[in-house]
């Protein structure tokens, strides 16, 4: 998935989509780890709340859905 990192203020933002925050079990508010690994940056949340799997799995669902495409030329 590519995102685009936009000027917000002062400051530049990087824009996570509603369902990715559900299935990290992210909220707006919510605090995250970044680490920096060999030009990589990991996003770690710092205290997730829980998700049942009903929820993780209709997330998932509608996130393959809707990057079905991308998704297919990753794995290619």
């Amino acid at each position: 998935m590519i995102k685009q990192i936009k000027k917000v203020g002062n400051g530049n933002a990087l824009f996570l989509d509603k369902a990715i925050l559900e299935l990290l079990g992210l909220e707006e508010g919510g605090e995250v780890q970044l680490t920096l690994h060999a030009g990589s940056i990991l996003i770690t949340p710092t205290n997730p709340k829980p998700i049942d799997k009903e929820r993780f799995e209709a997330a998932l669902e509608r996130v393959v859905l809707e990057r079905r495409e991308v998704l297919r030329r990753l794995a290619e």
